[in-house]
């Protein structure tokens, strides 16, 4: 079976992380190889990962959107050619968490920066025109997500955690909206326990194996 490029996508406390890991296991089990990674970084990726060390730090909180937005791209543009296209050449799951859903979410809807055309383009040129197999959005309230992150004690840890409510609720608007016109996006409710998410996840991989 040809390699695979599937997305998580959401906002804070959605539960990305305890579902990638649930469906590598999955995966492995059915005898396939699987490469987890992540944005803005990438496992076994040290340039992007030193980008990701400036972005998530919550002493930069004076950093300019557009000085952002690029460093995001610039660590995807590195992610994406030296990483997840030589694993899917070699016919590997790649199970992303966070990709370019993330930058349209983050950086247009929830800052307002430039116009939806010109994101798109400029993150057309970062990743060579890649394009999720498939793309899945946990869904949440963002009050809802805030306070697991809280209860988790890891409210401190990243700078976008500390953005006001009504930011992330403009993520989650900007997020559904893009599940209504991207390719390939599907969602998932993350209220639900982990067990029904797990099903609602696998019930939408199943499809890709219909996929030649």
């Amino acid at each position: 079976m040809p390699g695979k490029f599937i997305v998580f996508e959401g906002g804070e406390g959605t539960g990305k992380s305890t579902q990638i890991k649930l469906l590598e296991t999955k995966l492995r089990e059915l005898g396939f190889l699987v490469f987890l990674t992540r944005e803005p970084g990438g496992n076994g990726a040290p340039i992007a990962e030193k980008i990701r060390q400036i972005l998530k730090d919550p002493e930069n909180s004076n950093m300019a959107p557009e000085t952002e937005l690029f460093l995001f791209l610039a660590s995807r543009a590195q992610h994406v050619k030296k990483h997840i296209v030589p694993h899917l050449e070699l016919n590997y799951f790649v199970i992303c968490d966070r990709f370019f859903g993330s930058t349209l979410a983050y950086q247009h809807y929830g800052r307002g920066l430039f116009n939806l055309d010109e994101v798109k383009k400029i993150n057309s040129f970062a990743t060579g025109g890649l394009v999720p197999d498939l793309t899945i959005l946990f869904d949440i309230d963002p009050e809802k997500g805030l306070e697991r992150r809280q209860l988790a004690g890891k409210l401190a840890e990243d700078r976008f955690d500390s953005e006001a409510l009504a930011f992330h609720k403009k993520i989650r608007d900007g997020f559904l909206s893009l599940s209504k016109t991207e390719p390939n996006w599907e969602i998932v409710n993350a209220n639900n326990s982990i067990e029904k998410v797990q099903a609602d996840i696998w019930e939408k991989i199943e499809k890709l194996f219909e996929t030649k």
